[in-house]
């Protein structure tokens, strides 16, 4: 197991669930936490809910750092509308996010990777920021030579997940279009996300 799967499986334990949905998490054959004390469960605190909120979302996303995931939170505060809503459309947007959602990769870490390595295009200009927030109506594509990278083509042939309503994909082409930012009800999470408890997090810290 490389050190990325297995740091990613460690995320898995912690939280105590299968984030990604993956057949080979770790929980699904012990749904409890590493070490001798993880099988006790205590009722949390609300901050511990909160506090919990939080860490999947992060997690999610590829364990994206506090600093910058503060900041998102912060860019969420700032738009008109939902906070929440703007929360989930701000991560949605991530780069590695939408090459994970156009199911270009098997993982958001496989995602994260090929866009610092260069391989990703938007709009006909390579980009190596993960992070880089695509607008609706932007056009991603993959560098021809990672057609035959066996990466790209487990995840293209995954059936554990689908390319969601508001991605337009050619798998044959690897090109896609960001047609439009999802509402959080669209977003398929293979596990229960609740941005409000995030948002009620940051505003008590």
């Amino acid at each position: 197991m490389s050190k990325r799967e297995s740091s990613k499986y460690k995320i898995d334990r912690r939280l105590g669930l299968n984030l990604w949905g993956r057949s080979k998490s770790p929980i699904n054959k012990r749904e409890y936490g590493p070490g001798q004390h993880g099988q006790r469960r205590r009722k949390p605190t609300d901050f511990g809910t909160q506090l919990m909120a939080k860490q999947k979302l992060k997690g999610y996303y590829g364990n994206i750092g506090e600093k910058q995931f503060r900041r998102i939170y912060e860019e969420a505060v700032r738009r008109k509308g939902d906070t929440g809503e703007n929360l989930i459309q701000l991560l949605e947007r991530r780069l590695d996010a939408v090459v994970y959602r156009m199911k270009f990769v098997p993982t958001v870490f496989a995602a994260r990777q090929i866009v610092s390595h260069g391989h990703v295009k938007v709009n006909g200009k390579r980009v190596t920021i993960p992070s880089y927030q695509v607008k609706d109506g932007d056009v991603i594509e993959l560098r021809d030579k990672m057609r035959d990278n066996l990466t790209i083509l487990e995840g293209i042939n995954s059936p554990e997940r689908d390319v969601p309503e508001y991605l337009d994909v050619d798998h044959h082409k690897l090109s896609g279009k960001f047609v439009r930012a999802p509402g959080f009800t669209e977003v398929p999470y293979p596990v229960q996300m609740e941005p409000n408890l995030v948002i009620e997090f940051y505003s008590r810290v």
